[in-house]
């Protein structure tokens, strides 16, 4: 039997882009419980207000929230619980020297199946300013307005 390729894209952190400079994108797995798996297949997933945490040399999952599975029984699972990420030892050495040493954060950016395996894709960054903001929005609406100048020439 083959294995289902592909990678479908189940929520995103959209925030986690507007507040942040994203300065490194890794890709990690999660351990889960069978609830979580059926519930996330579902869409059921919020990466809102969720960050990664180095602990014991582990890294972890935290803030996210993963709804009850609806036909799940009394093993279903804790939604706030923090889940922990699958990550080599170099990454979690990298990750741990960079948010400790540096000042930086790392925050989750998306989780999506890639095949049958849950994946959870992180970044580590660095926090904008509201001046960085502010100047960020207007460069997206200027390039929106030269795409519409552009469109209404063609035409």
């Amino acid at each position: 039997m083959s294995r289902p390729t592909g990678r479908r894209l189940i929520a995103e952190n959209r925030r986690a882009r507007h507040d942040y400079e994203l300065l490194e994108k890794m890709e990690a797995g999660i351990v889960l419980k069978g609830t979580e798996v059926k519930s996330i297949r579902g869409g059921k997933v919020q990466l809102k207000d969720s960050y990664v945490e180095i602990r014991d040399g582990d890294a972890y999952l935290v803030g996210a929230h993963i709804s009850p599975y609806s036909h799940g029984n009394i093993q279903n699972h804790d939604p706030e619980r923090p889940r922990r990420l699958l990550l080599n030892r170099r990454e979690i050495d990298r990750i741990f020297g960079k948010t400790t040493i540096q000042g930086l954060t790392c925050v989750p950016l998306s989780i999506y199946l890639s095949g049958n395996l849950v994946k959870l894709e992180v970044a580590i960054a660095r926090g904008k300013k509201l001046y960085d903001k502010r100047q960020a929005e207007k460069k997206k609406r200027m390039a929106a307005e030269a795409e519409e100048a552009i469109r209404g020439a063609r035409r």
